[in-house]
């Protein structure tokens, strides 16, 4: 089997993490990957879409075991109650995965205290809801809440810059992701090859753990982050195109039928974002050329300066998803969706892929070295 201080650092049976990925909720999805042995993540995302995006967030709240009524901190125990009673039995490992952006930083509060809150209120959660995944934002500024809370803290970034920042704040657990991702990239396309040995290189000793994101979606890319000396890595577009996946089939159907270069990079929201390549994509592409070139450049806007129509398509793109309308969906994946081809049991996934790895681990050790 394979060994890994990730597994050893939160109890996991695998090296492997599980995208906490929104819009939509991910509660079903995460408990099945919990429950398989990899880190399961919960997106908060579709609890800040209740005026924008109400079926998003009503999809949340029913998946959730909450009601309309509850406000967010009472819907947030209610999913974190849910996940708990579903992944116990099993020593499922879960967590849940909060944007700090400054735009989000009133709602990450909410969830994070409300979090920690929960967990101490019920002690036995301790053996099972073990992460706070923080991302699109400076992890800085949450070191004090965090720190100190129990809670190993894992935070994404796309650069050695972040995972510095990463390092300042006593960040456990460092994600690399790459250009390749799913849905919000980078300003600057930095890959995985390249960002994951520079950011272990740079980060990576007793204390501190570096995992690779973007790309990462079989047996063959969990060996090649171990080689580039990783301690695991973490997989969203993989774990989206599942049974137990909450996205919408459609959704899930386009990332199995992707294909080679199936995706493109276009304006999501809160910056660059990679979707599967579409009629409705390359418009919102050409859109984004015209009216938010720094995508392309690498120069951050924010909702001061953005040509709003540019937001207005995607959020129209997205109910389109939630609708079945497949002629005016925007659907979010990564470069690995082309190597996708199949929409299994999570635990199956996630057993092909590990017993894949330790076949690759130890034929390279049998072939390269004497």
């Amino acid at each position: 089997m394979i060994k890994s201080r990730l597994c050893e650092m939160i109890g996991t049976k695998y090296p492997i993490i599980q995208a906490g990925m929104g819009p939509f909720s991910n509660n079903n999805l995460a408990v099945a990957a919990a429950n398989a042995g990899v880190l399961g993540l919960l997106s908060t995302s579709g609890l800040t879409s209740r005026d924008q995006q109400p079926f998003v967030y009503d999809a949340f709240i029913k998946s959730a075991e909450a009601s309309p009524d509850d406000d967010m901190p009472t819907a947030i125990k209610k999913v974190l109650k849910r996940t708990h009673r579903l992944t116990k039995d099993k020593g499922g490992i879960f967590g849940i995965n909060v944007m700090v952006a400054a735009e989000m930083a009133a709602e990450a509060k909410i969830i994070i205290d409300t979090a920690i809150r929960v967990r101490e209120e019920n002690p036995e959660m301790k053996k099972n809801f073990k992460v706070i995944f923080t991302s699109a934002g400076d992890p800085v500024g949450w070191k004090d809440k965090i720190k100190g809370a129990g809670f190993t803290w894992m935070h994404v970034v796309p650069s050695v810059k972040g995972a510095l920042r990463c390092k300042k704040a006593g960040v456990d657990v460092i994600v690399a992701s790459g250009h390749e991702g799913g849905f919000h990239t980078s300003w600057e396309p930095v890959h995985s090859m390249i960002l994951l040995p520079a950011v272990v290189e740079n980060v990576s000793d007793e204390k501190t753990l570096v995992v690779g994101a973007g790309g990462f979606c079989d047996g063959k890319t969990l060996a090649a982050a171990f080689v580039l000396g990783a301690d695991g890595a973490q997989m969203g577009t993989r774990f989206l195109a599942t049974e137990e996946s909450d996205f919408h089939q459609i959704w899930k159907e386009a990332v199995v039928a992707a294909g080679d270069r199936g995706t493109l990079v276009a304006r999501g929201f809160v910056g660059p974002a990679r979707w599967i390549k579409n009629a409705r994509s390359e418009e919102h592409a050409k859109n984004t050329l015209k009216k938010s070139p720094g995508v392309f450049l690498g120069v951050p806007d924010d909702f001061t300066t953005i040509d709003m129509s540019l937001i207005q398509f995607e959020l129209d793109s997205i109910k389109a998803v939630y609708e079945g309308n497949k002629e005016k969906a925007l659907m979010a994946a990564g470069e690995a969706a082309q190597r996708i081809n199949n929409m299994p049991k999570v635990n199956d996934m996630v057993q092909t892929i590990v017993k894949e790895a330790e076949d690759i681990l130890r034929g390279i050790q049998k072939k390269h070295l004497s």
